[in-house]
Parts: C-alpha cells; structure tokens; sequence
C-alpha cells in the first residue's frame, strides 16, 4: 500500500515537473521568437510599426475572449474611465519600444529596456512617496552605468533610435506604475485588465494609423502582401499572446523567483542571437556594459525577492 502511494506521489511529480518544463520552454521560445521575428518583419519586409502593434492587440483581445470562454478567468465589469489612462500609455508603451527594436540593434534595445527598473523607481519616489533601501539604489548603478557603455560604444548607434528607446522606457515605466495602481483600485488581476485594454488600444490605434502609415497600397497594413508574410505577422501575433498567457502560467506555478531568474537567461540568449542572427556587432566595452546591467539587474532582483522574503516572515509572526 505504501509502496503503491510512493509510487502515485512519483507520478503526480513528475507530470508537475513536466508540465513546468513544458511551461518555461514556451515561455522561452515565445519570448525570444517574438524579439527576432518582429526585427525580421521590421527590417527585412518594411512592415509598419502601428499596425503589426494593432495586429497584436487584436489577436491578443481575441486569446483573452477565448481564455474567458473557457472559463480561465472572469471578466470583471470596469467602466472604460477607468481604463482609458492605461490603455493609452499601453499603445504608447508597445509602440515605442517595438519602434525602438525596429531602429536600434537587439543588444542595445535589450539594455535600454533595463532602464525600466531605475525609471520605476524614480517615479515611485518622487511622485508616490515610497522609499526604497539604500542597498536597493545602489543596484541601479551598474544597471545605468552598462546601458550608457552599450550606447556610448555602438557602431550602429542611431540618435532617433535612442529617442524611441528613451520614450519606451519613460512610458513603460509609467504604465507599469499605474498597473499595479489599477489592480490595487479595481481589484482585478492583470488579465482581467488587459481584457479591457486591447480592445480599447486598437480602436486607438485603428484611428491613429491613418495619419502616420499608409492603409492601402505599398507599405500600407492592406497592402499588396505575400501570403508567407501575412503567416509571419499572424503568427508575431499569435507569440505575442503566448508570452503574455506563459507569464501567467509560469508565476502562478512556481514563484517570482523562478520567473526572474528565466528571465535573465532569456536576456542572455537574446543578447547572443542578435549577434548571431542580424551580425549585430559587438566591442569588448559593450560586452562590459552588458555584464555590467546584467550584475546590477541580478543584485536588484536578490535584494527585492530577499525583501519580499522578510515582509513574509513578519506577517506570519504576527499574532
């Protein structure tokens, strides 16, 4: 009897183990698919930013109704007040960066998106009051200090590309910011509102698109495009929404420490296909500035988790 239970308590593990595998595999290649195919599209087919960006609020809108239909959460009902503010910074926030990838190398783009962290920070400070321990500032340092070595030392660097990338992380931070606000103020979780913002996002971009790409004609989102390159901007869409769903999957089943930690080995792994795929160069001083962001993003994220970790500890001393 004992012996049939260990063996049952064997299986269920492993089944948990490989459904994780499974999990952290998607979520790998979704992540690293969707930086290198959306580049291909950008720079080898000439695809307008907006509207790939509309394309993949669209397809992402239709996975959450799918996911809500089959019962993988519920909507919660939210008047579109107060979603607008989000819904507009998530527009500007995807649109920058995505405009960022397209003018940037992947090495540079990955290492201006690291200034996230430093951003938040600042905003969280000065406009929310929150303070964060020295030990905590400290880790920004070498995150700020990497990103302007990356820069400073990149052949291809780009002046305009630098503004989108700078624009993208100030918007991006912003958004991140009023996220956590919203959820706190709405009680819902984040596919519940994202449920809400995509929609509204692409009925933004759907008005914005005209003023700024062609619609019809060559370049335009209707345009005279092969059928291998309309399956590659459905199919961004498509990993775009998978990125977003593994995310969810992953945290709910293993913890922020495991999610981090994948994320910094998906940083790497982009960082190395960008060289490898797009001939991206890269001089000893970037890779300095790369291992430099790297070493202050691995400090930042112990310190947090290790703070999380306490605030835990107290709460369940408590009586």
């Amino acid at each position: 009897m004992r012996r049939h239970r260990i063996i049952k308590v064997g299986k269920a593990l492993q089944d948990r183990l490989g459904r994780l595998a499974a999990g952290l595999l998607v979520n790998l290649s979704a992540s690293i698919c969707i930086v290198f195919l959306n580049k291909w599209l950008y720079v080898r087919l000439g695809f307008p930013n907006l509207s790939l960006t509309l394309v993949h609020f669209a397809i992402t809108w239709l996975g959450l109704y799918l996911c809500q239909a089959l019962g993988a959460f519920a909507p919660k009902s939210l008047r579109p007040a107060q979603v607008l503010p989000l819904a507009l910074s998530f527009c500007g926030f995807v649109v920058f960066t995505n405009l960022s990838l397209q003018s940037n190398t992947i090495g540079t783009y990955q290492l201006a998106k690291a200034m996230t962290t430093p951003v938040i920070v600042a905003i969280q400070s000065l406009a929310y009051g929150k303070t964060f321990p020295l030990r905590i500032k400290l880790t920004l340092v070498p995150i700020t200090l990497g990103v302007f070595l990356n820069s400073y030392y990149d052949v291809k660097f780009n002046a305009l590309g630098m503004v989108f990338a700078t624009l993208g992380v100030l918007v991006t931070s912003l958004y991140q910011v009023w996220v956590g606000a919203k959820q706190h103020e709405l009680q819902v979780n984040s596919m519940q509102l994202l449920y809400y913002q995509a929609p509204m996002s692409s009925a933004m971009l759907l008005f914005i698109i005209p003023f700024f790409e062609p619609v019809f004609g060559e370049g335009g989102i209707f345009g005279p495009w092969t059928l291998s390159a309309v399956i590659m901007v459905l199919l961004s869409g498509v990993i775009a929404f998978m990125v977003n769903l593994s995310i969810y999957w992953i945290i709910g089943n293993t913890s922020p420490v495991t999610y981090n930690m994948f994320g910094h080995f998906k940083f790497c792994i982009t960082l190395l296909g960008g060289c490898l795929l797009f001939k991206d160069p890269l001089s000893v001083n970037q890779g300095l500035g790369i291992l430099c962001t790297l070493l202050g993003i691995l400090a930042y994220t112990h310190f947090k988790l290790s703070e999380q970790e306490s605030n835990k500890s107290k709460l369940a001393q408590r009586p």
